[in-house]
């Protein structure tokens, strides 16, 4: 028996939505969503912000970004000749400063002492605590310890229910919650993760027209594990 003819699945991207409506608050997250929720209410000017990749740590950081008017950069943006300029923002967003590529540990520094000055709302983000950073600068390595900090923990088996749910809804995909359920069971704890096999679902299912089934979706995620791991023998 032949296969029925496949359709053209056009990758149309379904952009992460990162408003605070679309936050899901759970166990794994709640400390932090407190944290970003209390603003302006800090007991800091800085607060630093960590977690895994997929962890929905950059959700928070959006939703701060947004509530104050913060400009978002890259840790490797903070320059000498840029701090005067960042130090006059609302409030800053500051990405992946454990980051070492390109990090400026003196300008990092010396916007922290200008933000603490001026009470300039500033949010640091990066995957670990701050020990991990490997920071040379011990004046920066203190000041970032002293700092308020949360942390937020890989999404649990519930929440990425919760997630995938919502990811189908989001691309109007019907799923029985036997899909939902042997998924959440399969996939990395990465709410990243979770987008990745919902998009690689939807080009599926479209392009076999057929509706998403639980053997689909785990011959699916296997497919992709698959090619993942053929990607890192090659390089």
């Amino acid at each position: 028996m032949t296969d029925q003819p496949r359709q053209l699945a056009l990758d149309l991207p379904v952009a992460p939505r990162f408003g605070p409506e679309d936050f899901l608050v759970s166990p794994t997250n709640e400390a932090a969503y407190a944290c970003i929720e209390a603003w302006p209410d800090w007991p800091d000017p800085v607060l630093v912000l960590t977690g895994p990749p997929g962890s929905g740590k950059s959700h928070l950081a959006a939703i701060f970004a947004e509530r104050a008017g913060a400009l978002t950069l890259p840790v490797a943006a903070v320059t000498a000749a840029a701090v005067p300029e960042l130090s006059r923002a609302d409030a800053l967003v500051i990405e992946d400063a454990d980051r070492p590529e390109g990090r400026d540990e003196a300008a990092l520094f010396h916007l922290l002492n200008l933000a603490r000055e001026r009470g300039l709302s500033v949010v640091v983000t990066g995957s670990a605590p701050v020990e991990a950073w490997g920071l040379a600068t011990p004046d920066l390595r203190s000041r970032l310890r002293l700092a308020p900090g949360v942390g937020v923990a890989p999404p649990d088996e519930a929440l990425l229910k919760v997630v995938l749910v919502k990811l189908f809804l989001d691309r109007q995909l019907v799923v029985d919650t036997s899909v939902v359920d042997a998924l959440a069971l399969r996939l990395d704890r990465s709410l990243a993760r979770a987008r990745d096999v919902v998009a690689a679902l939807d080009r599926e299912g479209l392009s076999r027209r057929r509706r998403i089934t639980r053997p689909l979706a785990l011959a699916t995620l296997a497919a992709l594990e698959g090619d993942e791991a053929g990607g890192e023998e090659e390089t």
